[in-house]
């Protein structure tokens, strides 16, 4: 039981990689206050957390349902995250906040992108999966649940600390921290489509 649970949680956390979230989260809410990156920063963690437990308890049965393959969800999750990405690297998000009135809320990111596809992506997704269906019976299946909320809690706790160490760190040394993040989630994205990709047409890309 302690070797399922400890190849459950590495799995998990080289998959969801709570250090590198939070520098992204950090960036993508620069300009929000305290008490609102908490807030995003839980409700990030929790929607993640039920969209793998969704997926990892139903997600099988129902992608073969509705004959979607799991390369699909890389596909559409790199195609999203590059726009992300080229938001951070041209700092389109600054201009756009320059631009709204001094009061406008702070565009919530909690759902798209942190939740869904960064923490929650086709990795997550599809390690959720295929844990739980490697898994003989309620216990088995209970322990790689429980190492899956333990990343999403430590993932959580890495969110919650990524702005007061951005801020330390000053603004133009996160300036260009973000566009460097901006040019490694691009890669990232691309690799979840070439991913995609090699699964759909295997003989073509191989």
């Amino acid at each position: 039981m302690i070797a399922l649970f400890t190849s459950a949680l590495v799995t998990f956390l080289v998959v969801i990689d709570p250090p590198g979230c939070a520098p992204i989260f950090a960036s993508l809410t620069s300009g929000a206050v305290a008490a609102e990156r908490r807030r995003m920063a839980i409700r990030s963690a929790l929607i993640a957390w039920g969209v793998l437990m969704f997926f990892a308890l139903l997600g099988e049965p129902l992608l073969r349902a509705l004959g979607i393959q799991l390369a699909s969800f890389r596909i559409a999750g790199g195609i999203m995250l590059f726009a992300i990405a080229l938001d951070m690297v041209f700092e389109k998000r600054t201009e756009r906040r320059e631009e709204r009135a001094a009061h406008v809320e702070q565009e919530d990111i909690s759902v798209f992108p942190m939740a869904i596809p960064m923490i929650a992506g086709p990795g997550s997704i599809a390690s959720a999966m295929l844990l739980t269906a490697r898994a003989n019976g309620t216990i088995e299946t209970a322990i790689v649940l429980s190492a899956m909320t333990s990343v999403i809690a430590l993932t959580m706790l890495s969110l919650l600390a990524a702005g007061p160490l951005m801020r330390f760190i000053g603004a133009r040394l996160e300036a260009m921290i973000t566009r460097i993040l901006g040019v490694v989630l691009a890669a990232l994205a691309a690799q979840f489509v070439v991913d995609g990709l090699k699964q759909s047409f295997p003989h073509v890309l191989s």
